[in-house]
């Protein structure tokens, strides 16, 4: 997209990468999502069931931070094939203040809308 400052993009959507990074590492994850297995369930079944539910929601949260890093890295790759500001689903512009509100998006919203 030649009205659009992919170099200020880049810089802000690798920005965003390390901040999901950092966050995945806080939860014990790893970038691919998995997490440690050095839990410790305590003595009781109440404390397995409570370290259950606990993990039950940091994995729903890795999951949610996982795709974010998913959108980024796919926009990042977009950016070094020139593509970035291109829909990825029908090839058409992206408003640029989708760009600027969602800088990781990938697809016009029709095209997102279309796909949930």
């Amino acid at each position: 997209m030649s009205t659009f400052d992919t170099s200020k993009v880049k810089a802000a959507l690798i920005e965003e990468r390390v901040r999901l990074v950092h966050q995945l590492d806080e939860l014990g994850a790893a970038e691919s999502g998995d997490l440690r297995s050095d839990l410790d369930f305590g003595d009781s079944f109440a404390d397995a069931g409570s370290v259950t539910a606990e993990r039950t929601e940091v994995l729903g949260l890795v999951d949610s931070i996982k795709g974010q890093l998913d959108d980024v890295d796919a926009a990042l790759a977009r950016i070094e094939t020139g593509k970035y500001g291109e829909c990825a689903n029908c090839g058409k512009d992206i408003p640029a203040a989708r760009l600027e509100a969602r800088p990781a998006s990938i697809l016009c919203i029709d095209c997102k809308t279309a796909s949930r």
